[in-house]
């Protein structure tokens, strides 16, 4: 088999050439290589919210086979109570019930900001073995008025009626106690039938701010 040799000095990385080819820079500086366009369908505002919901088909919200891969954004997401969990759930049926069955992993780093504890940890109790309960991103957020957690939901070929549903999350979390949260989620609903709502809630009480982004990715 032939092999080709590239010369990566003589790369044009402008960015009007790094576009063409499929390359993007970010905002931090960053080039990164995107699988088809991103598209902002819905952005919805917590404000003492007990849930966010997207629901396809209601107040323009678009999930079902218009894109394989659906991406959730949340930014800042407060809880009114002290050590709660941002949580989400699916739906089969236009959001009458949130309820589908899941099979997921999780597992997480933290720091505390003395730097005296660290760890890097599978969490048994964040995890659902083929339960109908909302799935956490997380655990006990802080409710001080410099905390909150951001993170992002992947979604993946919701109205299948063949497949199970992928999912994976990951988030940054501001504790109480001043700890920082690596958290990493994955799992499946486990279900022939579409996905066509997510929901976001608190464990406890409401979601007293943040911003929630639904997006949909174009094939490559």
């Amino acid at each position: 088999m032939a092999l080709t040799k590239y010369n990566y000095n003589s790369f044009d990385v402008t960015p009007v050439a790094s576009k063409a080819m499929g390359f993007n820079s970010g905002a931090n500086g960053l080039t990164t290589v995107t699988e088809g366009s991103m598209v902002l369908i819905k952005t919805l505002t917590a404000s003492s919210s007990a849930t966010i919901s997207f629901v396809d088909g209601t107040s323009d919200v678009v999930l079902d086979n218009t894109y394989p891969t659906y991406l959730f954004k949340f930014v800042n997401a407060h809880p009114e109570t002290n050590s709660v969990d941002l949580q989400f759930n699916g739906s089969s049926d236009t959001g009458s019930n949130y309820n589908v069955a899941k099979t997921t992993t999780a597992f997480q780093a933290y720091q505390n900001e003395a730097g005296t504890a660290t760890s890097l940890m599978y969490e048994p109790s964040q995890d659902i073995a083929q339960g109908t309960g909302f799935q956490g991103f997380f655990s006990y957020v802080g409710n001080d008025n410099d905390q909150a957690a951001s993170g992002e939901l992947w979604l993946f070929n919701p109205s299948s009626t063949t497949f199970v549903k992928h999912f994976i999350s990951v988030c940054n979390v501001a504790e109480q106690g001043d700890v920082t949260k690596h958290c990493f989620r994955g799992g499946y609903f486990n279900t022939t039938s579409v996905i066509d709502a997510i929901q976001f809630k608190m464990s406890s009480d409401a979601i007293d701010a943040g911003t929630f982004k639904l997006y949909g990715i174009k094939d490559s």
